[in-house]
């Protein structure tokens, strides 16, 4: 039996592109879809290209917003810009901004080892929802933080997966890394969806090819 596969992350569709699409040397890609920035953007392969199907992208003022409660928020809380940066500290990823400590593209261990009980960034989520309460705001990955509009978070990206896809979230099962309380996971378990919480990538592989058969 054909079965789908549906990836979703805070990751953009180019953080797509560059880690994860080089890697997919086999398969039968139209039964793969991607739901990047948390299901605020849709994409499927049509045999030939990836192409895009919906896309929830922030305006220009509403940016401005988010860019704006960023840099109040880290005066408030005492936040100072590192030294050495990687890539980006607040990145427009078109649906979503998201803020990483140490830049984008900071070294595992370095984003790693930065908050690892989210003690800070749940302090600047804290004083971000009072800035712009009209927003989603979550925690994401190890160091970052990811501002969509409000309600659209991974919970949003399976009902889209329901509505496009049809296949209904009773026959889907979602594998994630973060489903605890205040994880970027934790909104899909409002859906009622079947969870399957993991640790790290080498469980995860060996869950999704125990489940693909």
């Amino acid at each position: 039996k054909v079965k789908k596969v549906s990836v979703i992350s805070g990751g953009s569709f180019a953080q797509f592109q560059r880690q994860f699409v080089p890697k997919l040397t086999e398969g039968n890609l139209p039964n793969l879809f991607l739901f990047p920035t948390c299901g605020s953007a849709f994409y499927r392969h049509n045999g030939a290209r990836w192409e895009n199907v919906y896309t929830e992208v922030l305006s220009p003022e509403e940016k401005a917003r988010i860019f704006g409660a960023f840099e109040a928020m880290f005066r408030e809380v005492g936040f100072k810009k590192p030294e050495t940066l990687y890539g980006v500290l607040i990145e427009d990823r078109e649906t979503q901004i998201t803020f990483a400590a140490h830049g984008s593209s900071a070294p595992l261990p370095i984003k790693s080892a930065w908050d690892p009980d989210r003690k800070k960034r749940l302090k600047m989520i804290g004083v971000l929802a009072r800035l712009i309460p009209e927003f989603e705001i979550r925690t994401g990955g190890t160091s970052s933080i990811d501002v969509t509009r409000k309600g659209i978070d991974k919970a949003y990206g399976i009902y889209q997966m329901e509505k496009h896809l049809g296949v209904p979230r009773t026959a889907m099962a979602f594998v994630g890394d973060d489903v605890g309380e205040g994880g970027n996971d934790h909104p899909v378990i409002a859906t009622g969806i079947s969870v399957v919480a993991v640790t790290g990538p080498e469980q995860t592989k060996q869950i999704i090819k125990d489940m693909l058969g």
